[in-house]
């Protein structure tokens, strides 16, 4: 369960290397990365080398700076940072800070040291990160395909060796995607688990932080620092933070495959990448059975719902200032206009359902599955992708098998399956609410295994 982020903190704090020269190394991976990968906004050099310089300072006088000591991370541009613009990828001015975001306090309490802004879709709205005034964010398996958004250069950076662990924003799969479409792993946490506080909005009754990395042990280290209520937030649930004590054995992890929720578009290559996964857990002694739940069957209103809140939060702005946003994020809002208002009331009746059907199984399931995205090579400036010879728009390819948890606020994991392409595919792991520990140890338990592992892209700059 140890993880690179442990053996970090572990190594900077016994002075084999000083947190100043681990960040001057991830600063340069990130700025020689810019022109291949354009992952940052920004690249806070000074900024990060000041805190990794106060973190050796620390250690010097005898303290331990905390989990994270001198781990460089990457952080999404729509999460406030003191004194540096957050500009969510959009082209209004941005707003400079001038305190940070909650999960940023948490962060360097723990002794993480920042190193820059990550480039998201913008406004977070959206699934490719192919970003119109920051330009696209470009995956490391192969810089014609996009890294999956929102999240997009947090993925990439941490892909790609740049930074052992960064934070998304998860709102519909705006983590998990990323985390598929890049082949690492990623963590969307409880709604309510982590604070907002400091958080740009897209729906706030569905957004969640949540971090990247290269190992499930890597994700546990940085949830733990970062999970944990704030009377500051509103939507933070005041619920005790447990952390994974072991690996699970996957020989005692029941595994339900709930067909509502696996019927979604879906390539060939992945769904036997995907099939081929629960086989290979059911080999290592694990139950996998199918779940026949008739209330988690998707509604037009639990699939348009969202857009009515979003458009909410940028009523002000599109009434003002509409020419200021990109043309696919005008798209959007113009057609989130055009959602029935009785979304708000159904939608409810589906997510208490739903939610409600997930307890039960809970009961019944360690974890439910579910394929992360329907495929992974989704090409730049193409709205489509390929799915068997047909085009299918991304949006309908990549969103489908993760937004539906978004709406019963569970945690879930995104893992990718190893040796199962370039990049490779991506199995959804759903636990109950607040039940990431369990989660996560399901995780370590078939990453210890080996039955899943990171594997590293073409481009590397680590």
């Amino acid at each position: 369960m140890g993880g690179r982020i442990a053996e970090i903190a572990t190594a900077v704090r016994s002075g084999e290397i000083s947190a100043t020269d681990l960040v001057a190394a991830a600063i340069d991976r990130a700025e020689r990365s810019q022109p291949v990968l354009n992952a940052f906004t920004s690249i806070d050099g000074d900024g990060a080398l000041e805190r990794a310089a106060a973190i050796d300072h620390r250690i010097g006088a005898g303290e331990d700076p905390g989990s994270l000591t001198g781990v460089p991370i990457g952080l999404k541009d729509l999460i406030d940072q003191q004194g540096l613009p957050t500009t969510n990828g959009a082209a209004f001015t941005p707003t400079v800070p001038d305190r940070s975001a909650e999960v940023v306090r948490r962060l360097e309490a723990a002794g993480a040291a920042i190193i820059g802004r990550t480039g998201l879709h913008e406004f977070a709205y959206g699934f490719t990160s192919e970003n119109e005034h920051f330009g696209p964010v470009r995956n490391p398996w192969d810089t014609d395909l996009s890294p999956g958004g929102s999240s997009g250069g947090s993925a990439a950076a941490v892909a790609a060796g740049i930074v052992p662990a960064a934070i998304g924003t998860d709102t519909g799969g705006s983590v998990r995607v990323p985390a598929a479409l890049c082949g690492v792993v990623g963590l969307k946490v409880t709604h309510g688990r982590v604070s907002l506080a400091g958080v740009t909005p897209l729906a706030p009754s569905l957004d969640t932080v949540g971090p990247l990395a290269g190992t499930v042990a890597d994700l546990a280290a940085v949830y733990g620092a970062i999970a944990g209520d704030d009377p500051g937030d509103p939507w933070s649930a005041p619920m005790p933070v447990l952390m994974p004590r072991h690996p699970a054995d996957p020989a005692t992890v029941r595994v339900g495959v709930p067909v509502q929720w696996n019927s979604a578009v879906i390539d060939s290559s992945t769904k036997a990448a995907f099939d081929e996964m629960l086989d290979l857990m059911a080999a290592a002694g694990a139950t996998v059975e199918p779940v026949d739940e008739p209330s988690l069957a998707i509604t037009e209103a639990a699939a348009g719902a969202a857009s009515l809140e979003i458009l909410l939060q940028h009523r002000e702005r599109w009434s003002t200032q509409p020419e200021r946003y990109g043309s696919e994020i005008a798209d959007r809002l113009r057609g989130a206009e055009a959602v029935p208002d009785r979304y708000c009331v159904d939608v409810l009746a589906w997510d208490a359902g739903a939610r409600h059907a997930l307890g039960r199984l809970f009961t019944q399931f360690d974890v439910l599955a579910t394929p992360t995205v329907g495929a992974t090579r989704k090409v730049i400036g193409d709205p489509d992708i390929d799915i068997d010879g047909e085009a299918i728009f991304h949006r309908t390819v990549l969103s489908p098998y993760t937004w539906p948890v978004n709406r019963t606020g569970n945690p879930a994991l995104a893992l990718p399956i190893t040796g199962s392409g370039a990049p490779p595919a991506s199995m959804q792991l759903i636990g109950p609410r607040f039940g990431e520990a369990a989660l996560l140890e399901v995780g370590l338990g078939l990453e210890d295994s080996g039955l899943i592992k990171v594997e590293q892209p073409p481009i590397f700059f680590g």
